[in-house]
């Protein structure tokens, strides 16, 4: 049986925690950055576990991870 190739674009994006959640990083952080408060960027700077109903997609990119 061949292997399941991993998805390389969920994988630079997308790390795994000890517990088996999975950790990304926020979107709106590029440019247009002035009108944004300092607060709001801020809470983007840190990364954010990602909600349990998308781990089901993940692992099928990741199966290896």
């Amino acid at each position: 049986m061949r292997k399941i190739k991993t998805l390389q674009a969920a994988s630079k994006r997308f790390k795994i925690t000890a517990l088996g959640k999975y950790k990304h990083r926020h979107a709106y952080m590029r440019h247009i950055l002035t009108k944004k408060s300092t607060k709001h960027k801020r809470h983007l700077r840190h990364k954010s576990i990602l909600p349990k109903i998308y781990s089901t997609t993940i692992m099928k990119y990741l199966p290896y991870i």
